[in-house]
């Protein structure tokens, strides 16, 4: 199977790099500062949402603005003591592109989201994170901006994602998708194509945009 496209979208945790032993630990500390309980933790749906959309469920609005503060310290504190690390095939995948082809689309803040790119060397030159927009994936806003600032048509994207919120928001945008087995069981993610990670695929840049392959 080869994909044909102009750009490529990638969602950054769980699909680029690793960070969930760090939200595992931030967010328990961080639920036990605000008195939540985990049946209440529970009920939420967590990965591949923006932390204010998270918190938003879980606290008042008045200790909204406060707590998500918190939590993105805790995680950015977090980064230097191993809370980051590079998925399977990401910078061989990359380093195939130009950098004008691709972009990062994270529900992370962009603080947040630059702390854990720095720290394994991917610097992206397009950047979507949750302070660009005001709905978060499933909602379709943040691909839809990472296309416009690239200067794509969204039918010509393809979104890189390993969160069922991710994929209903690429598949929403009108693009592409392609889902990662890093974070869920490939049958719990509906996209046009699932593989285990990045390391399955390989990119061929030509004159017309960028054919993505599956390994052989």
């Amino acid at each position: 199977m080869t994909i044909h496209a102009h750009a490529l979208l990638f969602d950054n945790d769980g699909t680029l790099v690793s960070s969930l032993d760090s939200v595992e630990r931030c967010w328990t500390r961080w639920a036990r500062e605000y008195g939540i309980t985990a049946e209440e933790f529970g009920r939420v749906e967590l990965h591949g949402r923006p932390a204010a959309e998270i918190v938003a469920d879980l606290l008042p609005a008045h200790v909204v603005p406060e707590a998500v503060a918190r939590v993105e310290q805790l995680e950015v504190e977090d980064v230097p003591d191993g809370g980051v690390q590079l998925l399977p095939g990401t910078r061989e995948f990359l380093d195939s592109l130009p950098a004008d082809r691709w972009a990062v689309v994270t529900s992370a803040t962009r603080r947040l989201a630059e702390a854990r790119l720095d720290a394994v060397g991917i610097l992206p030159k397009t950047l979507v994170a949750a302070d660009d927009i005001t709905r978060g994936k499933p909602d379709p806003e943040p691909y839809l901006l990472a296309a416009r600032q690239l200067g794509v048509d969204p039918a010509r994207c393809v979104v890189f994602e390993d969160a069922p919120a991710g994929l209903q928001a690429g598949r929403a945008a009108g693009m592409t998708t392609v889902a990662l087995a890093t974070t869920h069981r490939a049958e719990e993610l509906d996209a046009d194509l699932v593989v285990q990670d990045l390391s399955a695929l390989s990119a061929l840049v030509t004159a017309e945009g960028v054919e993505i392959s599956v390994r052989s």
